[in-house]
């Protein structure tokens, strides 16, 4: 099965964006923010950047704060380390799945203990 331009593109914004955060970056803000998935769209003009915050969820606001601050260094660091015509523009979204995935976890062991008694 053959990738897509914009599915190959994306894994490397990922993998260069997640890059640019854990060396670059010195807003702690932003410290413990995991970039989940990228999606772009075909014609490589706009990207959503799903991210987690690893902690507390009362900071997650502070976090996307500092991402949209940062996002205008962030996008000049992509296009200076990946070789596209145009850059696209960032936006930044919590990714919530991690939350359902942990619920979901919850839900199953309390039925598991719930069955056990």
């Amino acid at each position: 099965m053959t990738m897509k331009r914009a599915d190959r593109v994306s894994d490397l914004i990922k993998a260069e964006l997640s890059d640019i955060l854990l060396r670059e970056v010195r807003d702690p803000r932003i410290g413990s923010i995991t970039i989940t998935d990228v999606k772009l769209t075909d014609d490589l003009k706009s990207a959503k950047i799903y991210f987690v915050r690893m902690g507390d969820d009362s900071r997650r606001s502070e976090a996307e704060e500092g991402l949209q601050k940062a996002a205008g260094f962030l996008r000049r660091e992509l296009g200076r380390r990946i070789q596209l015509r145009f850059v696209p523009s960032i936006s930044f979204i919590y990714d919530r799945s991690f939350e359902y995935g942990d619920r979901i976890d919850k839900l199953l062991s309390d039925v598991r203990r719930e069955d056990s008694e």
